[in-house]
């Protein structure tokens, strides 16, 4: 039978071409003594390791920020809110929100079953261990979620260490969660706003600043700025959001609303031209940008609209 290999990011299996014929002796594999040790090896290993514990993190929030919500709507329309802000209570809720999010981020990188399983492991056993000075009153509800989570870190990197070198698991995935898969920037933006939507307000015209100085400071540590007119613009675009945020903070009220809302809005125009032309900033980050710029700038939209701010 004709061998076949899968690929991960596709529907169809690829038949193996076979290897050409040759007149040539077929070499024969090196020993042991003659293979020669490389640097690369370890270095691209520790890459691998450094990212994998990235996703999971990312992974990680994901869960918490788009299950958090749905856990305070259960619990108000259950009548259990009381029962799951108990810090025992809440430390598990936290730790399955978490456990999720990874859960769905190793799968999607064929990560085995039992490889997932510990890294469940690595989610909760912190905070049941913790739980029991809890419960006998030698530490308190900060030290338990605090302590969980600084112990769920060497937890993690245990698990990852052990399963690095172990093969990825065959999975098969529509095209549609591929293509879903590489606009994580977009649907992590939009994770970080469901909890604003619940609850809309206008943020403060101060936290304009952020958005021109963010692209400053990828800029200077991605050493990006030498281009020609790079570096004027961003400090064009600074001033601007300058001028903006100090024009909101002289007007208040539903002015101030207005222009901050504006202040976001316009913002993602910048994300939209950096990301065309992938200059100071990588991609990724300008269409996460983009997209958080849009959601919050709708979600004060709807504070102003519905709340007369």
């Amino acid at each position: 039978m004709e061998n076949t290999r899968m690929y991960a990011d596709s529907l169809t299996a690829v038949p193996s071409p076979a290897p050409p014929p040759t007149d040539e002796p077929t070499p024969s594999p090196p020993t042991p003594t003659t293979a020669a040790p490389t640097a690369a090896a370890p270095a691209s290993s520790r890459r691998r390791l450094l990212w994998h514990l990235g996703e999971m993190a990312l992974a990680m929030v994901a869960g918490m920020l788009l299950l958090g919500p749905l856990w305070e709507l259960a619990g108000t329309a259950l009548g259990v809110g009381d029962a799951l802000a108990r810090p025992e209570v809440a430390a598990l809720v936290m730790a399955t929100n978490m456990t999720v999010g990874m859960t769905v981020g190793m799968r999607y990188r064929a990560h085995r079953w039992h490889a997932v399983g510990e890294m469940a492991a690595a989610m909760y056993v912190p905070f049941l261990l913790l739980l029991v000075p809890f419960r006998a009153g030698l530490i308190d509800a900060d030290a338990l979620l605090l302590g969980g989570h600084l112990l769920m870190i060497p937890a993690m990197v245990l698990v990852a260490v052990r399963h690095r070198h172990e093969a990825s698991a065959p999975v098969r995935r529509h095209r549609v969660v591929v293509a879903l898969a590489h606009r994580w920037p977009a649907g992590l933006a939009l994770l970080m706003t469901v909890d604003m939507w619940v609850d809309p307000s206008v943020l403060s015209p101060w936290t304009m600043l952020v958005l021109p100085g963010g692209y400053l400071l990828i800029g200077v540590a991605r050493r990006t700025l030498g281009g020609r007119g790079v570096l004027a613009t961003q400090l064009a675009g600074l001033a601007g959001w300058v001028a903006l945020t100090l024009v909101a903070v002289m007007a208040g009220g539903r002015t101030a609303d207005w222009l901050v809302a504006f202040g976001w809005l316009a913002h993602a125009g910048w994300d939209l031209a950096h990301h065309r032309n992938r200059r100071v900033v990588p991609r990724g980050y300008a269409e996460f940008c983009a997209v958080l710029d849009v959601a919050l700038a709708a979600v004060m939209v709807l504070a102003i609209l519905t709340t007369g701010a």
